[in-house]
C-alpha cells in the first residue's frame, strides 16, 4: 500500500525523480548557503548561473507538473522582468553609469547603468526563489513539520500543533465549498455587481466561522483522547528519516554553490 493509503496528506513519489525522496530539511540546508550569499553579489552573472543550477535541479528531479512548468517558464521570467523595470525606474540617477541613454520622456531619463541595477536586483530575487523551489514545490507542509520534530528535536507539542493548524486549510476551503453551493441552491444573495459580492461573502462568513469552531473542538477532542502533551516523547507513525542520499545531496549543493562562486568572483 502507498503512503496516501495510510495518510492523505502524504504526497505521492513520482519515480525517477529524486528530489520527492529527500528529507525536507536536506532540500532546505542545500540552497540556503546559496540564498544568503545571493543577498550580497551585485553582478549579472552569479544569479543567473543559480538560476540555471535551480532550473536543471527542478526539471530533473522535480515532478513535471503544469504548475511547475508555468512558473519557471512564464511566472519567473515575468516577475524578473518586471522588477527590472522597476527597479530601474526607481534607481538613483545620479549614482549609476549616465554614459548610456535608454529612455528619455520630457525631463526624465533612464539610463543603462540603471536598468543594469535593476537587473541585477531582479535576478538575485529571482534567484532565490528559483532556490526556494527546490524544497518547496516537492516538500509537503506535514512532512516538514515530522522533520523538525524527528531530526531537530523541536518539542512535538510545538510541531504537531503547527501540523494540526496545516490541516485547517484544506478543511477550510471544503467548509466553504460546500456554504457556496448551499447558498447557489437556495438562491441566496443572488445577482450581479459588487454589493451582490459583498452581500454573499458577508454570508459566509458565520457559517465558515461555525465549522471552523466545530472542527476545532473535535481535533481538541481527539487530542485529549489520545493524551497529547502527555509525555515528553510520543512514537512516530510517519517516519522522514535523514539518509545518506540527503547527506550527499546536501555536500553536492554546497560544493556546486562553491564552484559557482569562485568562478563568477565574489
Amino acid at each position: 500500500m502507498t503512503d496516501a493509503a495510510f495518510d492523505p496528506y502524504a504526497r505521492a513519489t513520482a519515480p525517477g525523480r529524486f528530489l520527492t525522496t529527500l528529507n525536507p530539511l536536506a532540500k532546505l540546508a542545500g540552497p540556503l548557503p546559496a540564498m544568503v550569499l545571493l543577498v550580497l553579489v551585485r553582478d549579472l552573472a552569479t544569479p543567473l548561473a543559480f538560476l540555471a543550477l535551480s532550473a536543471v535541479v527542478l526539471l530533473i528531479g522535480a515532478p513535471f507538473t503544469r504548475g511547475l512548468a508555468l512558473t519557471l517558464g512564464i511566472a519567473l521570467p515575468l516577475g524578473v522582468a518586471v522588477l527590472t523595470l522597476g527597479m530601474s525606474v526607481w534607481t538613483d540617477a545620479s549614482r549609476v553609469d549616465r554614459s548610456v541613454e535608454v529612455l528619455s520622456l520630457g525631463g526624465w531619463t533612464l539610463y543603462g547603468g540603471a536598468v543594469l541595477v535593476g537587473a541585477a536586483t531582479a535576478l538575485r530575487i529571482g534567484a532565490i526563489v528559483a532556490l526556494a523551489l527546490v524544497a518547496g514545490s516537492t516538500t509537503s507542509g506535514p512532512d516538514l513539520v515530522r522533520a523538525t520534530v524527528q531530526q531537530l528535536r523541536v518539542p512535538y507539542r510545538v510541531g504537531y500543533t503547527a501540523l494540526a493548524a496545516l490541516r485547517f486549510v484544506p478543511r477550510f476551503g471544503h467548509e466553504l465549498d460546500l456554504i457556496r453551493q448551499a447558498h447557489r441552491v437556495r438562491g441566496a444573495h443572488a445577482g450581479r455587481g459588487p454589493f451582490a459580492a459583498i452581500a454573499r461573502w458577508w454570508g459566509y462568513i458565520v457559517p465558515l466561522l461555525a465549522g471552523a469552531i466545530r472542527h476545532a473542538e473535535r481535533v481538541a477532542l481527539a487530542m485529549d483522547a489520545r493524551a497529547f502533551g502527555a509525555h515528553p516523547d510520543r512514537t512516530e507513525r510517519h517516519l522522514v528519516p535523514f539518509r545518506a542520499r540527503d547527506v550527499v545531496f546536501v555536500v553536492a549543493f554546497w560544493a556546486v554553490t562553491a564552484v559557482l562562486l569562485t568562478a563568477f568572483g565574489t
